[in-house]
């Protein structure tokens, strides 16, 4: 039977938090938002983006529709062009083995899709996974359970089969509420007290941590 395995992709797969948080801050003065501080913006990572920029935007007088797509193309100029350098590591290796293990890997994003196509064709790894989801492709993203039940359907297994791997509560929340086993890695963007409070099934500090729990997890 297909053993599915769901990964976040900012700060569990490919070290992005600092850059994003460096594209939120460049989006903002753009369009003359008031200065944001860093860890209020690091407190939306892993949001969709129209939610991140409703919070942070508060009520100054510009759109979410004007900030997104700005956003947007900073982050194909400045982030994308590093992807390879910014795999964690032991992603690249790690997603290999997997692989050579029989897992089927799918990717479970808050990212637009096709932002999440474009990031992991730059770090080259997209050829390891079967499915891409963004919060784009569903109606209700992480938390809510739509993204893994999805991938889940997508990959013709029960939900239950599948373990989600995450850097912050939203992905944690989502296998819960989709009725799957769940990683925490502590190397991403919550903290090891947040993540221990949504209770994850196993905790990770790092990628190679990951690989190894899974393949034990069989």
């Amino acid at each position: 039977m297909t053993r599915p395995v769901l990964f976040d992709l900012d700060g569990t797969l490919v070290d992005t938090p600092s850059a994003i948080v460096e594209n939120f801050t460049a989006t903002l003065a753009s369009l003359g938002v008031p200065a944001v501080s860093a860890e209020d913006i690091r407190g939306t990572v892993g949001k969709p983006l129209e939610k991140a920029f409703a919070e942070l935007i508060g009520d100054f007088p510009v759109t979410v529709e004007e900030a997104v797509p700005r956003y947007q193309t900073l982050y194909r100029e400045q982030i994308v062009p590093r992807a390879e350098s910014l795999l964690y590591p032991g992603v690249a290796d790690g997603l290999t083995r997997l692989r050579e293990e029989g897992f089927v890997l799918a990717v479970a994003t808050n990212k637009h899709t096709a932002s999440a196509e474009v990031l992991l064709e730059a770090a080259g790894i997209r050829g390891h996974f079967a499915m891409v989801v963004g919060a784009d492709a569903v109606t209700e993203p992480k938390p809510a359970p739509e993204t893994g039940l999805l991938i889940a359907a997508g990959l013709g297994a029960p939900a239950d089969r599948a373990i989600m791997v995450g850097d912050t509560t939203h992905d944690l929340l989502m296998a819960h509420r989709a009725g799957m086993r769940c990683i925490a890695v502590t190397y991403g963007i919550h903290s090891p007290a947040e993540l221990a409070a949504a209770g994850p099934t196993w905790t990770a500090r790092s990628f190679t941590e990951v690989v190894g729990l899974l393949v034990r997890a069989k």
